[in-house]
């Protein structure tokens, strides 16, 4: 296992952490096979443990405070708030809700403080001065060591930085953005202001929800539980997904002569961008976490680098549709018409 600075913390991370989502119903995973997934990570070296409150509905932060019991000094620990958690004000980045969704999480944890503390998505109804100073009181009460940011658009990355220097508050020290070889718009604008403003960055999805796992192939039926969470991602129908497919076709080529499998073809790529700290995986079965732990120590050389940028050109998105940091304006006629 390789080992990166966080962001400009001095805290030293796996370059493959260990997210947690599919702990719980999301993934159909018990208490007991997700602590067996957290013993083999951090047996292999793996030493951070990223989770949501979102995920499962506390389900899974439930599950990763059993499985971390009595060793909670020997990661770090990482878990997200704003995405909804009931009605109205139980969401969100308003001081309210933040206060007592992080005192939510550290019972669910059973912990008494978090290193981490992302925000799961910008909430454009709270201003970045309300946010991060409820996070930098949190921060100072000892309940978070950090904080960050999850699924910022570059111009919110920025201006939470600004906001931060303006008002003499704590800045988000990371971001949490989602990034694959299907999915490289990020790095026409997140990862360069991510490492102008010396963030961490902790990808997620870099196996672009098991279309780069080897289970989605031509002619085959897709063997992965995101085609039935998520059956849209996998409609052949559907020309994005068409081109996913012929891309994935060739990568598997470019994997084959490289001796590599797809997972270390796609884990190897996202962490050879010089911004990115990490790349979360999330594992279902430990045979899914064996295969993923393969590519610890992958380094792709620079023809298969070369070979990747020839399939899928850099800062392209083959599913733009897709993101998750859409302005709300182009989601909403009402934020964008008079």
């Amino acid at each position: 296992m390789q080992y990166r600075t966080l962001g400009r913390t001095g805290v030293q991370v796996s370059t493959l952490a260990l997210g947690a989502m599919n702990f719980g119903k999301i993934g159909n995973t018990t208490q007991d096979e997700a602590t067996a997934l957290v013993d083999a990570a951090l047996e292999a070296g793996v030493n951070l443990i990223d989770t949501a409150d979102w995920y499962g509905e506390g389900e899974s932060e439930e599950m990763v405070g059993k499985a971390v019991a009595g060793r909670r000094d020997d990661l770090v620990l990482a878990t997200k708030a704003a995405m909804p958690m009931g009605e109205r004000n139980r969401r969100g980045g308003s001081r309210r809700w933040l206060v007592t969704a992080l005192d939510d999480s550290l019972r669910r944890l059973g912990v008494d403080h978090v290193d981490l503390y992302q925000i799961h998505r910008w909430d454009p109804a709270a201003s970045d001065e309300e946010t991060l100073s409820a996070l930098t009181d949190l921060q100072r009460a000892g309940k978070i060591r950090y904080f960050g940011s999850s699924t910022f658009p570059a111009h919110r990355i920025v201006q939470a930085q600004w906001a931060a220097r303006e008002h003499h508050l704590g800045r988000y020290v990371t971001e949490q953005p989602s990034y694959s070889i299907l999915q490289r718009g990020i790095e026409a604008h997140v990862l360069p202001v991510a490492e102008e403003y010396g963030l961490g960055v902790l990808v997620w999805s870099p196996l672009a929800s098991g279309w780069l796992s080897g289970a989605v192939r031509e002619g085959r039926e897709i063997a992965t539980n995101r085609s039935t969470l998520m059956p849209e991602r996998f409609d052949l129908a559907l020309p994005a997904n068409r081109a996913r497919l012929d891309a994935v076709e060739r990568l598997a080529g470019v994997a084959d002569g490289a001796g590599l499998t797809m997972i270390q073809l796609a884990l190897g790529f996202v962490t050879a961008h010089p911004a990115v700290t990490s790349a979360l995986i999330g594992p279902r079965t430990p045979e899914h976490l064996k295969a993923q732990l393969a590519a610890a120590d992958t380094v792709l050389p620079a023809d298969v680098l070369d070979a990747i940028d020839a399939i899928v050109a850099p800062g392209t998105d083959l599913a733009a549709h897709e993101k998750h940091d859409t302005p709300p304006a182009l989601l909403d006629p009402s934020l964008r018409r008079r």
